[in-house]
């Protein structure tokens, strides 16, 4: 019976082979001239502003979390809107206690001020 796995667990084995086979070639191979410029962090062709350590605000990732959260309402939204007259009253109340929930939260959210970037 493993002999039906052995192809997979050849095509692993290559996979890690290859994978460590080109990293131990290519510094072995590579040049290595390190200097200032190539050592720094990239940044969009821009020159740098103060250090890659800094640390963001909390609203940054308050904001991105209610991206997130707005996005699944929209994940939720397109499957319901599909099926809507097969749904009939029932979904559509339930779609709506759905979107009333996300909208007490966003209220809420913007009462707090999270969403005002400073």
């Amino acid at each position: 019976m493993l002999e039906v796995y052995l192809p997979i667990l050849v095509l692993i084995l290559c996979a890690i082979a290859l994978a460590l086979g080109s990293t131990v070639f290519s510094f072995l191979v590579g040049q290595k001239k390190p200097s200032a410029i190539k050592l720094a962090p990239y940044e969009c062709g821009m020159p740098l502003v103060g250090t890659a350590r800094q640390r963001f605000p909390v609203k940054f990732y308050i904001i991105a979390m209610l991206f997130i959260l707005f996005d699944i309402e929209a994940v939720f939204l397109y499957p319901w809107a599909v099926v809507f007259k097969q749904l009939g009253w029932f979904g559509f109340i339930e779609m709506g206690v759905f979107i009333a929930i996300l909208l007490v939260g966003y209220i809420y959210v913007w009462k707090k001020g999270a969403l005002e970037w400073e």
